[in-house]
């Protein structure tokens, strides 16, 4: 499909000083044809849908957003797939879900390239769950990653700096304890939706090891597991760094530890920092609450476990061409970054390397963006297949058992675990 830049298009799809990159197909070929979105309620989607006439006024297409609350998501995504009606021509998914509902996508490469889309644009992390089989059936529009969030008073009292790997983190935990009555971090290790392994992750990739090899076997139990788990579990156990309790805390355990002042420092998604510095339920001032990129392990790469939401082309959708077409506008760096820089929003999300490196996105958000593009520029993201709800259940229960002490022997754990998931996959 060959590109221009009608007079329209260009005084519609200039966002602040930005252009968008993307262009509307020339001739207007799909005038009159609408695009039904099935989306996950966000405040994220909903300012794109506030932005859609220009979309509109450019295409002649009619885009109708349709949002269902997060908790009855996936149940609408299967829905929609085993009748195959056709209902709606766009649809989001949460990464987990992508594989088991791939029979609800189509391929979408050649519409895609034709758009002009820069997948390079894309961290690795985020991009790969828009892929199956070796095609393209979907691109990241939302996607969070974990950064460190620690107290900048406890740590200058201290004397430390914002650790760099986790090693350092550990020192800098103990100078904490040293001179006040906090706990040097807070972590859960109890067992709700795969929680524990958030950090674990990082650890296990940093160690150089991974969840499964190339021919799909489980390979946490290998030594770099061993040795991953060894360092998760030994925050609580060994280096006694983590609050009291801590062997049962879910995620927003470990959030209210240290919003609540008894923990110094918290990896977490970098969404939480709202919570962090809420006076209605923090009793942190935002000028206490510091944040950097997720530690490595000393000598390694950063990473950062991801979650990312992908919007994808129905396979029963009519309209695959004008989906496509809203799905090129939707994904162009300029329009998440207008809505980064809207005064009247406080949405931080980006998937775009451009965007999370950009200036004036940081300037505004004190530089969140920088920290997670760092940790973003060398993380892989997790390979989630049809079974990973199950996965994650065996593995969770492996590093709850060893930080409660119920299990003392990591090696057999993890061996435990891996015959297990062998055994389903």
């Amino acid at each position: 499909m060959k590109r221009t830049t009608s007079a329209l298009a260009i005084a519609v799809m200039v966002f602040g000083s930005q252009a968008l990159a993307w262009e509307a197909t020339e001739g207007r070929p799909y005038e009159g044809q609408t695009v039904n979105v099935l989306a996950v309620k966000s405040s994220q989607f909903e300012a794109h849908e506030a932005r859609l006439a220009a979309f509109e006024d450019a295409t002649g297409i009619d885009v109708v957003y349709d949002y269902v609350p997060f908790p009855n998501m996936r149940e609408a995504l299967t829905t929609e797939m085993v009748a195959g009606s056709g209902d709606y021509d766009v649809v989001s998914i949460m990464d987990q879900w992508v594989p088991s509902l791939q029979l609800l996508l189509q391929p979408i490469d050649d519409e895609i390239a034709a758009q002009g889309t820069d997948l390079s644009d894309f961290p690795k992390a985020h991009l790969r769950h828009g892929m199956l089989d070796g095609n393209l059936v979907g691109l990241p529009v939302r996607g969070h990653v974990q950064l460190l969030f620690y107290r900048t008073d406890l740590l200058e009292a201290a004397g430390v700096t914002p650790p760099a790997t986790w090693e350092d983190m550990v020192t800098a935990a103990k100078a904490v304890q040293d001179s006040s009555d906090a706990a040097g971090v807070a972590l859960p290790y109890g067992k709700l939706n795969g929680q524990n392994l958030m950090v674990w992750m990082n650890l296990l990739w940093g160690k150089g090891g991974d969840l499964f090899g190339e021919d799909g076997a489980p390979v946490f139990n290998s030594d770099a597991g061993v040795a991953a788990t060894d360092m998760y579990v030994g925050f609580l156990q060994d280096d006694q760094i983590a609050p009291a309790g801590s062997a049962v805390f879910v995620e927003q355990d470990a959030v209210n530890s240290f919003k609540q002042g008894n923990s110094a420092m918290l990896p977490v998604w970098w969404w939480v920092r709202s919570q962090l510095t809420d006076p209605e339920q923090s009793k942190l001032s935002a000028e206490q609450v510091g944040f950097t990129a997720l530690p490595s392990v000393a000598g390694s790469d950063r990473t950062t476990y991801t979650n990312t939401w992908i919007f994808g082309v129905t396979g029963g959708s009519d309209n695959k061409d004008a989906a496509a077409e809203f799905l090129g506008w939707l994904t162009d760096p300029a329009l998440e970054r207008e809505v980064l820089l809207d005064p009247e929003l406080s949405e931080v999300v980006a998937v775009h390397m451009s965007n999370l490196s950009d200036a004036e996105v940081n300037a505004r958000w004190g530089g969140m963006h920088q920290a997670a593009a760092d940790a973003l520029a060398t993380a892989d993201g997790i390979e989630f297949g049809a079974d990973w709800p199950r996965i994650a259940e065996i593995l969770e229960t492996a590093i709850s058992s060893l930080a409660s002490g119920e299990e003392t022997d990591t090696q057999a754990a993890l061996n435990k675990a891996a015959e297990e998931i062998a055994a389903i996959r």
